[in-house]
């Protein structure tokens, strides 16, 4: 693979291939990376982004992905949020958002008091949004892991669907 940064020369952005991805640099610093097979097709380290994802109560029992690994780079969560459809959530313990520092985490506990239907219930919201001691949901998880949503407990029953949005900053 040919490392060489361009355009040649001293100062301003250079870039160079990395595998699939485009990679912009400044000053030695990556600023920006295209890459199709991800998300949103991009990162920008240190940039805010938000998806919106709706899940199925089939899926959220089985476990799904929300966000894919992104080689080389951690999810740090900033916000997350869900709103149950067509019924309130019932039957689980919590619907959980999870990451992975060194093992498993959940980085947000959803608990079933909280996840009535068409209710916008938050991280850290009171009683219902259950975050990690001590800020820890907000620090970054490994490189090279995914983000999850799943539950504890019961199968979750009653609503047909989950709408979960994300907010996050990729970290190298």
């Amino acid at each position: 693979m040919d490392d060489r940064l361009y355009p040649q020369g001293k100062g301003g952005i250079k870039s160079r291939y990395v595998g699939s991805s485009l990679v912009f640099y400044a000053a030695g610093v990556e600023l920006f990376r295209i890459n199709p097979t991800i998300s949103g097709g991009y990162v920008m380290p240190g940039m805010v982004k938000q998806i919106r994802t709706r899940f199925t109560i089939a899926q959220v029992n089985a476990g799904a992905t929300i966000l894919a690994a992104v080689a080389g780079f951690g999810y740090r969560m900033v916000a997350a949020s869900i709103i149950a459809v067509g019924g309130a959530a019932a039957a689980h313990t919590s619907i959980d958002i999870g990451g992975t520092l060194s093992s498993g985490r959940k980085l947000v506990a959803f608990l079933v008091a909280g996840t009535t239907q068409s209710t916008l219930l938050r991280d850290g919201a009171a009683t219902n949004g259950v975050i990690l001691a001590d800020g820890a949901s907000y620090t970054r998880n490994d490189v090279n892991t995914a983000i999850t949503i799943g539950k504890t407990g019961s199968d979750v029953t009653t609503a047909s669907h989950v709408d979960i949005s994300f907010s996050y900053v990729l970290e190298a």
